[in-house]
């Protein structure tokens, strides 16, 4: 079976000898099995836990590269009147752990009808789309700590 032993950050190589595609959540791993496009199977064998971003690629031991690319997932887009707004609903979710990806004129987050109703009545805009998913990744990323927004549920590493 082929073992990834490492990883390398998007734009650092051209090609790639097959791609997986995966979720977010999916992209923070140490150790599991994943599948390739093409059926393959690669063990993922790190020493700590990485959070993988879309376009980073999995090192093989024999050197060979795996591209990692980001599912499309069933996200909410949410727009606001301006950039205060924006800022504004940002720190709504943030107060909530909540992934968010964030752009200079929306925010993309998991689907939770909850956080809809919440976001429509802080008057944001929010439409169901379907899209690749690459939430903030915030500044404690490194140590393993996240929270599920539904249970809101504590995994440490």
């Amino acid at each position: 079976m082929k073992r990834a032993v490492s990883h390398v950050h998007a734009g650092t190589f051209t090609q790639a000898a097959g791609r997986v595609v995966l979720a977010h959540d999916e992209r923070h791993l140490r150790r599991r099995l994943l599948t390739l496009e093409d059926g393959g199977e690669v063990l993922v064998d790190f020493p700590a836990a990485v959070v993988l971003a879309d376009g980073d690629a999995l090192v093989l031991e024999d050197g060979a590269l795996v591209a990692v690319i980001a599912a499309p997932e069933p996200l909410y887009a949410v727009t606001a009147r301006d950039a205060v707004h924006l800022a504004r609903l940002c720190w709504h979710l943030g107060n909530r752990h909540l992934p968010a990806e964030i752009g200079k004129d929306r925010i993309l987050i998991g689907r939770d009808h909850v956080i809809r109703d919440m976001l429509a009545g802080l008057g944001a805009t929010v439409t169901e789309i379907v899209a690749p998913f690459s939430p903030e990744r915030g500044a404690y990323h490194g140590h393993g700590h996240s929270h599920d927004h539904h249970g809101h549920r504590h995994h440490h590493d």
